[in-house]
């Protein structure tokens, strides 16, 4: 009864909130709790100017951190909201305005356990930058004997932030559970599986020792690349609550004229800030999932850094793999290929009618093809090919939705230095490469090399469960009579028994491996 009141309640303050910035027609138009929306409309409503977006993004900044970050979460599903909606989300920006410096400070004592004063040299108690779910402060390290006092940035999360999320995230499950029962035509878009993949987001954002542990793991993709570089962690001074990295020194990588004027070639640039991007998602299959320009520096020697791991993005092996047969049937205009990779990758139903979701890629691809290069978006075009899904009851893919977040951003990034390239043309080399190294014959003889030393390996625990099955055998009480034995013996026959055991072992192995 408490839970509900409290859902209840939280429900109506919500409501009332985007009714005063004329922010309700997105539940208007899913038809939810038509009631409340009446009730909350009531007083004095009045029509607000702007986009339906730009409504809605007011409306989530007034409500608070968790409703920001359900906005910035929200923009990648342009197949829920809508081309537009979506990209007004995008553009919401992640400012509040700080906490007190004495909170980050006791945030920071309680969860290092050591006085402030006795881990930094010099403590910044105003912060650089404050976000929904946390702040930034520079700071200096103590000398010790075994580091030189380093210059940091010290990120510290909001107090009453964990709280916060779970009551607001309370009401999120609330509704996701009502579109499912009310909304047969939404069931395809799983809106519980989408609050509890915002829920694993989030709280893995919420966790700063997780994102040091994504920076590490960036750096470790690119050890010996100079091209690309993130903050160095201080382990040390990080945990749950508190991050500390090296400061950095940079130029945002969308501010055209400053980069001008420190003498950088913005296509050496672009160039690399394409080939960063094609390692991360293709090579790696780990790629920073919130590469906005204000995440990404170039710094005095023309190198990408980037900062802000509490996002990131993971395409598994099979998957990329999936990716390059789908670009390799795009590029041949083999759409009834293309259509054939969907079901593969159990993106298309099985049972869809393939021939017209080959027709459908077409019309969506073809009107690409005639344009000049530099007016092309692969990033709308996957998107397109992303809302392809409503029309054929596809499965949404998160992995491929955060792909094309990001896709997006680099491509406005690119656009901004110099509108006359396109960025994928940049990296069309390190493409080929990997579609030659991932799906060309070499590729081929590796896998079944790997397959082979695979089986290899797996040998002796075969050899191991065969005996196995042996004594089992012996120990039920399976006897050859003695008569057999003496003609056994007296066989001259190593040829034979050589023949005969392989053939058991054969047989017993068929069956294992038929039961593995």
């Amino acid at each position: 009864m408490i839970r509900a009141f409290r859902i209840v309640l939280r429900l109506f303050v919500i409501g009332r909130t985007l009714a005063r910035h004329d922010a309700l027609a997105l539940i208007e138009e899913l038809r939810l709790a038509p009631s409340l929306v009446w009730l909350v409309r009531l007083p004095g409503h009045r029509r607000v100017e702007g986009r339906a977006g730009q409504k809605l993004s007011r409306a989530l900044i007034e409500l608070g951190p968790v409703f920001i970050k359900l906005g910035q979460f929200l923009s990648t599903r342009a197949d829920l909201l809508g081309e537009q909606m979506a990209a007004d989300l995008a553009g919401l920006q992640d400012r509040l305005p700080p906490f007190a410096g004495d909170e980050a400070r006791a945030t920071i004592e309680t969860e290092l356990g050591q006085a402030v004063e006795a881990l930094f040299a010099a403590f910044d108690a105003v912060p650089v930058s404050a976000a929904s779910i946390s702040q930034v402060h520079f700071a200096l390290t103590k000398a010790d004997d075994d580091a030189p006092s380093r210059e940091v940035a010290v990120k510290v999360l909001r107090p009453g932030i964990e709280r916060a999320f779970e009551r607001d995230l309370e009401v999120f499950y609330w509704l996701a559970q009502l579109v499912e029962r009310t909304q047969p035509r939404l069931r395809r878009f799983k809106p519980i599986a989408v609050v509890r993949e915002f829920e694993e987001i989030v709280g893995i954002e919420m966790d700063l020792a997780m994102e040091a542990a994504a920076a590490s793991e960036l750096a470790d993709n690119f050890e010996g690349d100079s091209s690309y570089r993130t903050p160095p962690i201080d382990w040390r001074r990080t945990s749950r609550r508190v991050l500390t990295m090296g400061r950095i020194e940079g130029i945002r990588i969308d501010d055209r004229a400053a980069l001008l004027a420190a003498g950088f070639d913005l296509s050496e640039v672009l160039a690399k800030a394409a080939a960063i991007f094609f390692k991360q998602v293709f090579r790696d299959g780990f790629f920073h999932g919130d590469q906005h320009p204000g995440n990404m520096f170039v710094d005095p020697d023309g190198n990408i850094v980037a900062v802000d791991f509490g996002i990131m993005g993971r395409l598994d092996q099979q998957t990329r793999t999936f990716l390059a047969d789908m670009l390799l049937a795009q590029l041949a205009r083999d759409y009834r290929r293309l259509a054939e990779v969907h079901v593969q990758a159990g993106y298309l139903p099985a049972g869809a009618p393939l021939d017209v979701f080959a027709q459908a890629l077409r019309s969506v691809s073809e009107p690409i093809f005639d344009r000049p290069l530099a007016e092309i978006s692969f990033a709308r075009l996957l998107a397109r090919l992303l809302q392809l899904s409503e029309s054929f009851n596809m499965p949404v893919q998160p992995q491929l939705l955060l792909l094309q977040k990001n896709m997006m951003m680099a491509e406005g990034v690119s656009r901004s230095l110099d509108s006359t390239l396109n960025i994928w043309t940049l990296a069309e080399p390190l493409i080929e490469d990997w579609m030659r190294a991932t799906r060309g014959p070499e590729a081929r003889l590796r896998r079944a090399a790997e397959d082979m030393a695979n089986a290899v390996e797996r040998l002796p625990g075969l050899v191991g469960k065969v005996d196995a099955a042996a004594e089992a055998i012996s120990g039920q009480g399976l006897r050859l009579h003695p008569k057999s034995l003496e003609a056994l013996d007296r066989r001259d026959g190593s040829t034979w028994q050589i023949r005969a055991l392989w053939l058991t072992v054969a047989i017993l192995a068929l069956g294992l491996v038929a039961s593995l």
